[in-house]
């Protein structure tokens, strides 16, 4: 049995070329997406990896504006894409942007199965307004089936009413083998790389967007608490940039001991040297649907220190197995956490290995394949 499974997903982002390599790799997947647009530029910094990509696809012509702090984002000729590829399913990756409820339309005029692809958590701070909430249960009682990253996001759709069995895991994935490469080769001439990037000889590493909602000032505040005698041992990298940097920057100024360092936004190699030298990876995030950076840098063998807002959290980490949990603005615990790193270098190590031992499951072959099941499933076949 065969599908001809067309995705229409926001943007070309680095981390889904990957997972849809794998997918149109499926047998019986015959794969087209659509994209609304190459690119974010108010918010992503990422290049486009065009050379990568080993699919079918198309980027819709676009308008992209700021209305009222949302995101608008209108598109022309998704009729036209639809009617060439004759989909025999359809997976949209969320239900904001007008293009989703226009192949919605289209999908139930002929009769059309209809996948919608979930990320939201119960602890995802987007939602709450009475009219978006009202347009989103009209958007997922028109659904034939849900394609979700892990167990929050399926806990959620369940708050919904749906049924578990339109359900289908498709685990969200870095490209696990490529990080891991990169890794290798910081590690392969550690000081080399230390002295390049002018890192400290120990550090935690924060990677993200420097807003108030990934919790960047709790972190900041987090290390301020540790005792003197920690912080002349290990410093503090923030990797990423944004509107707060200044403000952190400042306030680093009057933390000492301590060294802390702002690299700006990194590339994806450069990033994944920076994971690979680090200590562990600390994500104290307020609100985070799933959480990439956390799939990165246990792809290159970090232990992580992440709040428990985070989407990602109940899949990947497990407390004193790979990492710590902690509670989402509670600087004391994240402090105790991060001393407690600080203090046992063997048992911190073990969980680096252990972290690159679980995220071997969340690879962009499985995620294919679980978007695969999906499809079969919900367009009459089935996938074992």
């Amino acid at each position: 049995m065969s599908c001809r499974l067309l995705v229409i997903s926001e943007i070309i982002a680095p981390y889904r070329i990957p997972v849809f390599n794998a997918l149109a790799r499926q047998n019986g997947i015959d794969l087209h997406v659509v994209f609304l647009a190459e690119t974010d530029p108010t918010l992503r910094h990422w290049p486009v990896y065009k050379n990568e990509i080993g699919f079918s696809y198309e980027v819709l012509p676009n308008f992209r504006r700021k209305v009222g702090g949302q995101n608008l984002l209108l598109n022309r000729k998704l009729q036209n894409a639809l009617s060439c590829f004759s989909p025999g399913c359809i997976l949209v990756g969320g239900y904001n942007y007008l293009a989703s409820w226009q192949a919605l339309s289209w999908a139930r005029q002929r009769k059309t199965p209809f996948l919608l692809w979930v990320e939201s958590t119960s602890r995802d701070k987007r939602g709450g307004h009475r009219m978006v909430e009202f347009l989103k249960v009209a958007f997922l009682r028109r659904c034939s089936g849900f394609v979700v990253p892990g167990g929050s996001s399926s806990d959620y759709l369940s708050r919904y009413g749906v049924p578990q069995g339109g359900i289908f895991t498709a685990p969200n994935a870095v490209d696990n083998e490529l990080l891991g490469q990169f890794a290798a080769m910081a590690r392969h001439d550690e000081k080399a790389h230390r002295r390049r990037f002018r890192l400290p000889s120990k550090f935690f590493l924060f990677s993200g967007r420097l807003v108030r909602e990934k919790g960047v000032l709790d972190l900041l505040e987090a290390y301020s608490r540790l005792q003197p005698t920690l912080r002349k041992d290990i410093g503090l990298v923030f990797a990423g940039d944004g509107p707060l940097r200044a403000q952190l920057y400042s306030r680093a100024l009057t933390i000492d001991p301590g060294e802390i360092r702002f690299t700006g936004f990194l590339d994806r190699e450069c990033l994944a040297y920076h994971y690979a030298l680090a200590e562990a990876l600390v994500f104290p995030t307020w609100t985070d649907a799933w959480g990439f950076v956390v799939n990165e840098a246990m792809a290159c063998g970090l232990p992580v220190i992440a709040s428990d807002a985070a989407g990602c959290a109940v899949d990947l980490v497990e407390d004193s197995w790979n990492g710590r949990l902690v509670r989402s603005r509670d600087i004391d615990q994240l402090a105790a956490a991060m001393a407690e790193f600080t203090s046992d270098s063997q048992s911190v190590s073990a969980m680096g290995q252990r972290s690159k031992q679980r995220i071997r499951d969340f690879s962009p072959e499985k995620c294919a394949l679980g978007i695969a099941r999906a499809a079969f499933s919900c367009s009459g076949g089935s996938r074992g």
